[in-house]
């Protein structure tokens, strides 16, 4: 798993590293009943205060993603990969939306905005073999 925290970003570094375990749960490089980090080995790697990471280890378990063990850890829940994959998803389209808007804001039209997102996804859009109405 590799993470980082931009300190440059205008997104907050808690906010960066909850994005981050996110994405690893939602794309598997941490499954169910994976243990995440320590806190401490956590703050280290991605060189922030533990306090910012025991924050957004915190966040994980409000969502539902992580679940902590008295003793243990804290370890991926059951529900962890659905959630984190439903949150990326939802997090990525509005991108996309606010992406769009300001493209259109800037002049861009929108049918030729479709026409480059289809040129640029290409076979990437629709996999041979899959139905592209799902």
């Amino acid at each position: 798993m590799d993470l980082c925290v931009d300190p440059r970003s205008p997104v907050p570094p808690s906010r960066q590293l909850v994005e981050g375990l996110l994405g690893a749960v939602a794309r598997g490089a941490l499954g169910v009943g994976d243990q995440l980090p320590s806190v401490r080995s956590l703050a280290a790697a991605v060189v922030l205060n533990p306090n910012t990471v025991e924050r957004a280890i915190r966040e994980l378990q409000a969502l539902g993603v992580a679940e902590g063990r008295p003793g243990a850890g804290v370890f991926v829940t059951p529900r962890g990969p659905a959630l984190a994959r439903r949150r990326r998803r939802a997090q990525t389209l509005a991108d996309l939306r606010r992406a769009l808007r300001a493209a259109v804001e800037a002049g861009h039209a929108p049918e030729t905005l479709g026409r480059r997102v289809g040129r640029w996804l290409g076979p990437t859009l629709h996999p041979a073999g899959e139905d592209p109405r799902r």
